[in-house]
């Protein structure tokens, strides 16, 4: 089990989402995070998830 940052940006740079949570795997961060953002109406909106070590798992402008 390892832990993910998921943020998410207005184009301003204004933090709408920065939220940690914990995921088995890569996979399994990607899906938490997607529907964490769907839930929130932040799909649209530029956003990444890292694992702990900085690497970029997911990313949307």
């Amino acid at each position: 089990m390892g832990a993910y940052q998921l943020t998410a940006f207005e184009r301003t740079g204004e933090k709408l989402l920065d939220e940690t949570f914990e995921a088995e795997n890569e996979n399994e961060a990607k899906r938490k995070g997607n529907a964490m953002l769907a839930e929130k109406g932040l799909l649209d909106k530029t956003h990444r998830c890292t694992t702990q070590a900085g690497k970029l798992i997911l990313f949307h402008r």
